[in-house]
């Protein structure tokens, strides 16, 4: 009972009890709540276009530290093809992050609504501290955000957090039939001639873009990725992981112990598989010193027509590795304008070495993107459908490096001269590449 003397002073208390009692009963604790949403509007209203509602600072990189230094952000990315989640890239400090959570800002009011991340680091992590991981959050019904922002607390200051934009959010149409994802080129490369045969082969077989997430190159390097960028065939993701951790050369981390390996290849590689999930029917996961040699078929396009018709339901095929050792060369096709060139050719170089049957013989792939959750190296981790080994009298992998065997003698490899069936437009492709790129 509320006791007044006037009647004007017992309505503003009466007012004030029952505010009060609203916000009382509709407090929840957000830690009893790991998969309620909870909402928060805006501070202030805004005028214009539905995503200008969006507070926080927008991204500016492609690698975007969180303020703990143990969580890096590269992209969220939407997928429905279980439910409406937000997954989002990123890698993380496999002990040390526990909890992470979603700030959706959601269309057309801007109101802000915050949900508790599952944390999934891939299995593939090889020894090191951080590794590739999937931040996924459950998108709030009737909120169809454009932009997240990630944070360790569902609690503070939204205006203080980076904003990212929602990529795959529309669907689209396939722009291109062949994607190859290179990741990551570092350690001032400069292997040109042998990149820019690699890239004019690809173009043959079918590819019509080439995504490179590059740390660094020569200045040589340069000049060829520019020529392809304005081509249109190459695209560049900046990659200056070792800004933000100690990277690794090698894939394990008892051969160098440092926070990641091989550059963050794998967390490059799943960017660029959902990347490309939208715009590209097929994704090639391949380096730059590997070609996937159709033995059967005259490009790609023809070999996965048959390979699916074959395997129906298959969206991984992979490829066996075999290496054609840098080291040991032919006479034929020693072109004079390419020896000024640095790097290697490809055509002089067509004995391989013979399978060993007690190594295991990495793969590569191909995809069908919309069929792959998690992908490692050698192998998707997390599929829909099947995966299936390609027969070697159907195509193989073509991987000019330095040899694995090297006591073998000549004699003890095999000629395979598969790459030769396509010399004259590669040396009439190169040719042009480097008269307006070098020569």
């Amino acid at each position: 009972m509320v006791h007044c003397g006037k009647k004007h002073t017992c309505a503003v208390v009466t007012c004030i009890l029952i505010f009060a009692s609203i916000l009382i009963c509709s407090w929840r604790d957000p830690h009893l709540q790991s998969n309620v949403t909870r909402k928060i509007f805006p501070q202030a209203k805004a005028f214009g276009p539905a995503d200008q509602l969006c507070r926080g600072k927008p991204a500016q990189n492609v690698i975007t530290p969180l303020k703990d230094n143990r969580t890096f952000i590269i992209s969220p990315y939407f997928d429905d093809r279980e439910s409406r989640v937000t997954r989002v890239i990123g890698i993380v400090h496999h002990e040390d992050v526990k909890q992470l959570y979603c700030w959706f800002c959601c269309q057309p009011n801007g109101k802000i609504h915050v949900s508790k991340a599952k944390i999934d680091v891939h299995a593939d992590r090889f020894g090191f501290p951080y590794g590739a991981a999937d931040i996924v959050c459950l998108e709030p019904e009737n909120c169809d955000p454009t932009h997240v922002s990630i944070n360790q607390s569902p609690h503070g200051n939204i205006d203080q957090l980076p904003r990212f934009e929602i990529k795959n959010r529309k669907a689209e149409t396939f722009s291109v039939d062949f994607t190859v994802c290179i990741s990551a080129m570092f350690g001032n490369y400069n292997n040109v001639l042998q990149f820019i045969q690699s890239v004019e082969m690809y173009k043959i077989l079918g590819v019509q873009k080439v995504v490179i997430y590059k740390n660094n190159c020569s200045h040589l390097m340069e000049k060829v990725l520019n020529f392809y960028m304005e081509e249109g065939t190459v695209e560049i993701i900046p990659w200056p992981i070792n800004s933000h951790l100690k990277v690794s050369s090698k894939w394990h981390f008892s051969m160098d112990a440092k926070d990641i390996g091989y550059y963050g290849q794998i967390t490059a590689l799943n960017d660029c598989v959902y990347r490309n999930m939208q715009r590209s029917k097929f994704v090639v996961l391949n380096d730059a010193d590997e070609i996937i040699l159709p033995l059967k078929h005259p490009d790609w396009k023809t070999m996965m027509n048959s390979l699916q018709e074959q395997n129906p339901g298959t969206g991984i095929f992979l490829f066996e590795n075999h290496i054609f050792p840098e080291t040991v060369s032919t006479d034929e096709f020693n072109i004079s304008s390419w020896n000024t060139v640095p790097g290697v050719n490809i055509l002089r170089h067509v004995y391989r070495e013979p399978d060993r049957k007690e190594v295991f013989n990495p793969r590569k792939m191909i995809i069908d993107p919309r069929k792959v959750i998690q992908t490692s190296v050698h192998s998707v981790l997390h599929a829909y459908g099947n995966s299936v080994n390609v027969p070697m009298d159907v195509a193989l992998i073509y991987h000019c490096r330095v040899p694995l065997q090297g006591n073998l003698p000549r004699e003890s490899l095999i000629r395979d001269t598969t790459l030769w069936r396509y010399n004259s437009s590669l040396i009439m492709n190169v040719n042009k590449v480097l008269y307006q790129t070098i020569l």
